[in-house]
């Protein structure tokens, strides 16, 4: 519920708070005066596309902001939290949620939930759970097939939101399974050939036997063997060295006399036992590092002309893998991946026949919910109908009958049928579809008691109307404010209205008063109680708010509303 609504700078209001609370609220005005603004500034707090243009002459930027009272726990709050506001609990387990929207002139848009900067996606988000906006716009929506269609759902309640919702998780299991089929359908020739190349593929490299790394360690291996005696040579000076030329002594023989001199030495000073463990030390490494290299020698005298010419045809065995698949870890890595994927591919007619299988069974339980779906859409059609009849005989439209009529359509997510409200508007006449067969005003009569009838089974927190009254008068705008406040007997009602018929039923009656200084017009809104109604009252009846006819007749009209509450 709307507690409360401030406005800044849009259109031609400076600066208005708006005290709504529960009821039922009319709204009223001269032309011009800004009435239409207070359905704007709700439209910015319900998340709705911004209208730059609705900055006031000479600001910089408007600014709605709204208070509202939620359900201290359940899904306004948790979205509220969820994008990281916050609530206020109020004693009687209620909660206070502030809500907020500015735009600027140069086109920039920002909004406010719960004390945090939000995106306006999610005032849209928590609109869908707090108001119903109708106004000229939703009547033309009325004449369209989905907007029928999704009165008759909401309408039909649990028994049918639940058929809807196992129909649609039918319906999307069946296009799934379908699309997937298709899929495997379309490409299989495609499939068939990227199979038989793979299976190429894996066995070359099967063939092959690439091991990770090995390009590296060959290219390595290919330079040692194109340098070989240079190699060689360095190798045995190397070794001549350490493990001694004929007649002359080796480097290993010569530290071990080292060492024992300087072992002997040390008895005398113990400063040399320290230079005798290196000189030991660097015997073992020198007796180590001949051995290698005598080793190194002899892999050296094994290769040979033939290892060289074996090496490279390796390396071109791995060269032509590694031009194919990017890198010799690919072509690896590609014997498991694509071993995967070739049973895959190779699994296509087998899958494709489970599919057909599967598919046909998917598409019997969609036939079931389908036609257990139109089933509950007929049941409440029939009921809605009926009461939407009898509604518009306390509309002023007493020889009306109104039929809801479902049709086999198209299959979409919402099911297969097609949905049509039918009015007949006096007897003896065809039902006709009420986008061709409903007067301006017909049109809104028969929206106000179709949203009656629902918020009966399923109740909204707060209506906003907005002129639904337009094309209307006498005894027919009597009761149109008569069945707005039975609607506020269950909900929060706002309605914009030129009428003093429907203002009269208003528990609280706001008028937005135009004012001039000569150079910028500004509104305000004002609560209006006793003669100050009375005259608003009059001025709406006869133009004149001062007239003594038209405020008797105001007078009258505010007693029949009382009576009637």
């Amino acid at each position: 519920m709307i507690e409360e609504m401030r406005l800044r700078d849009l259109g031609v209001i400076a600066e208005a708070t708006l005290p709504i609370g529960p009821g039922f609220t009319a709204i009223t005005g001269e032309t011009g005066a800004g009435k239409t603004m207070v359905v704007t500034g709700l439209g910015l707090l319900m998340g709705q596309r911004a209208d730059f243009g609705a900055v006031r002459s000479g600001a910089t930027q408007a600014t709605v902001d709204g208070v509202w009272l939620v359900p201290g726990e359940g899904a306004v709050v948790e979205r509220v939290r969820d994008a990281g506001g916050d609530v206020e609990p109020l004693p009687d387990g209620t909660a206070e949620l502030l809500l907020g929207r500015s735009i600027s002139r140069e086109g920039r848009s920002r909004a406010s939930v719960g004390g945090r900067s939000a995106p306006a996606g999610v005032l849209a988000d928590l609109a869908d759970e707090l108001v119903v906006v109708h106004g000229q716009s939703d009547q033309l929506r009325l004449r369209s097939a989905v907007a029928q269609r999704d009165a008759l759902d909401r309408f039909g309640a649990d028994p049918l939101a639940q058929a809807l919702g196992d129909y649609r998780a039918e319906y999307e299991g069946y296009r799934a399974l379908a699309g997937e089929l298709e899929r495997l359908v379309t490409e299989h020739d495609a499939r068939a050939s990227e199979a038989e190349k793979l299976r190429a593929a894996i066995a070359e490299i099967e063939q092959i036997a690439p091991v990770a790394g090995e390009d590296a360690e060959l290219t390595q291996r290919a330079a040692r063997l194109a340098h070989v005696e240079e190699l060689r040579g360095a190798a045995m000076i190397a070794h001549g060295a350490l493990s001694g030329e004929p007649h002359l002594p080796d480097v290993t023989s010569l530290i071990a006399d080292a060492r024992r001199a300087l072992e002997r030495a040390g008895a005398t000073d113990p400063a040399l036992e320290e230079f005798a463990g290196l000189a030991a030390d660097i015997g073992y490494r020198a007796s180590d590092l001949a051995a290698g290299l005598a080793g190194y020698l002899a892999d050296l005298d094994e290769a040979g002309p033939h290892e060289l010419a074996a090496l490279e045809d390796r390396r071109a065995l791995l060269g032509g893998l590694m031009r194919e698949h990017g890198s010799l870890d690919a072509a690896i890595e590609l014997l498991d991946s694509g071993s995967a994927r070739l049973v895959e591919l190779d699994d296509d007619d087998d899958r494709i026949a489970r599919l057909t299988s599967e598919v046909a069974a998917a598409e019997a339980t969609l036939d079931a919910a389908a036609t257990a779906l139109t089933a509950a859409r007929k049941s409440a059609a029939v009921r809605l109908g009926d009461a939407v009849t009898e509604e518009l005989r306390a509309l002023a439209m007493p020889d009306a009958r109104v039929e809801v009529d479902v049709t086999p359509g198209a299959e979409t997510a919402a099911g297969r049928d097609d949905v049509a409200i039918l009015l007949a508007p006096h007897p003896g006449a065809d039902p006709r579809p009420v986008s061709r067969g409903a007067s301006g005003g017909e049109l809104s009569r028969v929206m106000l008691a179709i949203e009656v009838v629902i918020a009966g089974v399923d109740p909204v927190p707060t209506f906003v109307f907005d002129e639904v009254d337009a094309g209307i008068g006498g005894a027919a705008a009597i009761e149109v404010g008569r069945r707005l406040a039975r609607l506020a007997e269950a909900s929060q009602v706002i309605a914009v209205t030129h009428l003093a018929q429907v203002a009269a039923f208003a528990g609280n009656h706001l008028s937005v008063v135009k004012e001039s200084d000569g150079s910028v017009t500004a509104s305000s809104v004002r609560r209006l109680e006793g003669t100050e109604r009375e005259a608003e009252m009059a001025r709406l009846l006869s133009g004149l708010s001062s007239s003594d006819a038209a405020l008797e007749h105001a007078r009258e009209l505010l007693a029949l509303a009382s009576a009637g509450n």
